[in-house]
């Protein structure tokens, strides 16, 4: 699988630990996050990930931040995606079932590194349901 990943400097250490996860599991990364804490725009960081994601270049994203909020709205800006904030497993996992969400988006500063890494395997490991949720989905994108 492809997966493009971005975060500010709330997650570098999220991101080190989801990348090793998503590594050793044979996924294929690019990585336009910073590994430093030093502040950036999430925007910068965030557009290059909903890009490969709108064109093609990758199955999935991952978008984090410090609350997740500011990040998820900028990769909402594209018109194929589909960011879902998550801060539980659950949540992760009816953003897939119902939404068909591509991208998941994560708040560094309110779930731990572990819970992240266990939302990501789950935000890939779920399959979209459809059926009466498609036509939802559907209507998500503004024509």
């Amino acid at each position: 699988m492809r997966i493009s990943i971005g975060n500010d400097h709330a997650g570098p250490e999220y991101k080190k630990a989801i990348v090793a996860m998503l590594e050793a599991k044979g996924h294929q990364i690019t990585n336009y996050g910073t590994d430093s804490f030093d502040a950036v725009d999430y925007p910068d960081l965030a557009h290059p990930v909903a890009q490969d994601v709108e064109e093609g270049k990758a199955d999935f994203g991952i978008v984090i931040c410090g609350s997740g909020n500011g990040i998820a709205m900028t990769v909402n800006k594209h018109q194929k995606v589909r960011a879902a904030l998550c801060w539980m497993k659950e949540i992760a996992a009816l953003a897939r079932l119902h939404n068909d969400a591509n991208v998941i988006s994560i708040p560094a500063r309110y779930t731990s590194i572990p819970q992240a890494v266990e939302m990501v395997e789950t935000f890939l490991s779920t399959e979209f349901e459809g059926g009466r949720h498609q036509n939802r989905v559907n209507k998500i994108a503004c024509q």
